[in-house]
């Protein structure tokens, strides 16, 4: 049963990534009867049917007496839907086997408990693990009201993003750009500092790959964004706001407005600069719940010295730029010493064309105690 079990949620798994359900999890749903996949549903978009009850109209009257998989607990309350315990009851599942717990602290009543209480047999934690890396974006976005964040990173062998007279175009290969579009379109956005856009005049839309363009932030603390530039330019097709301080021009922002740009004001920082945490709770305030940084190195050092970044992907060309070619990619103070350093942990090396990938979670050490230091 076990192992039946583990299978199964593991193509709940699979299922659960289609779709375009921000700022809702992604959810996976099987309905299993007499040992066969009967039904399959995933959650495609916000305020469409949820996993449970798209797999539950997929299998129809041979619900009744089956098992349900699930990757998350079913909602036990209204939102855009209807509480999918009520669907799930009434389609007379027997069983429901969950993948993990629904994180959400504003939902009152579990959906576990329900089922319990109406006689269903309910088994939870089976692939938890992958279960919790799934919603791991959606669930930092709704327990703690900030934005998940991804650093992409495109460096040299020594650590160098740029040659000694600028040119950065291209270090990567081709194959490790095409996956930096996949990445952009896994994101609900993508983010640079004011520096990329003034050196590189990026599109930072998606390209080469299926998927919809991620919002386009800028950090701006001093609105000096062109008005020429290709996202302003573009605005009005590709959804594009630029974050900036209170401080700003009222008329740098007015421009900017009317050429489709949002402008978000947030704290500033004793140095005048947009306090970095300000940004990302600003983006989660209006439903971005995940964030691709690409740059630049002030803002990329800023975040991780503020311990923002939640995963990091690196991909490293084989090409050496030397002592004078550009600082590296994160521009911060960085630790005293290795054992106080953010480092990736577990890593994943893979091969990408003739770069190397290097990704997954950003680990970070306790922070020691005054009496410690």
């Amino acid at each position: 049963m076990a192992e039946t079990d583990a299978q199964l949620m593991k193509r709940a798994l699979e299922v659960a990534t289609l779709g375009e359900p921000s700022p809702n999890p992604h959810v996976g749903a099987l309905v299993v009867a007499g040992g066969q996949i009967v039904g399959e549903g995933h959650h495609a978009e916000a305020g469409q049917g949820h996993a449970e009850t798209e797999a539950l109209r997929a299998a129809g009257e041979r619900s009744r007496g089956g098992t349900l998989y699930v990757t998350l607990e079913p909602c036990n309350h209204h939102g855009r839907t209807a509480p999918c315990v009520d669907a799930i009851i009434e389609a007379g599942i027997e069983r429901v086997v969950i993948g993990c717990r629904d994180p959400n602290p504003d939902v009152e009543g579990g959906g576990v408990e329900r089922l319990r209480a109406a006689g269903i047999e309910v088994d939870i934690g089976v692939e938890e693990q992958a279960a919790k890396e799934l919603i791991a974006p959606w669930a930092r976005y709704i327990t703690e009201k900030i934005a998940y964040l991804s650093i992409k990173l495109g460096v040299s062998l020594d650590g160098r993003t740029a040659s000694r007279s600028g040119i950065s175009q291209w270090i990567t290969c081709e194959s490790a750009r095409t996956r930096v579009h996949a990445l952009r379109a896994q994101h609900d956005a993508v983010l640079v500092g004011i520096s990329t856009v003034l050196s590189d005049d990026p599109q930072l839309t998606v390209r080469d790959v299926e998927g919809a363009n991620p919002i386009r932030c800028v950090v701006d603390s001093k609105l000096r964004i062109p008005l020429d530039s290709h996202l302003v330019a573009t605005a009005k097709e590709v959804s594009t706001c630029v974050l900036t301080t209170n401080e700003a021009s009222e008329a740098a922002e007015e421009a900017l407005v009317k050429l489709g740009v949002s402008v978000i004001r947030v704290a500033s920082t004793p140095q005048g600069r947009c306090d970095v945490t300000a940004v990302l709770r600003a983006l989660a305030a209006r439903e971005v719940v995940s964030v691709l940084c690409e740059g630049g190195a002030e803002l990329t050092g800023s975040l991780f010295a503020a311990r923002l970044p939640n995963e990091a992907h690196l991909f490293i060309a084989p090409v050496l730029l030397g002592p004078r070619g550009r600082p590296a990619a994160v521009d911060w103070a960085g630790p005293d010493g290795l054992s106080d350093a953010p480092r990736i942990a577990p890593p994943t090396w893979e091969l990408c064309g003739t770069d190397a990938y290097l990704h997954g979670p950003v680990l970070y050490p306790k922070k020691k105690a005054a009496a410690e230091r």
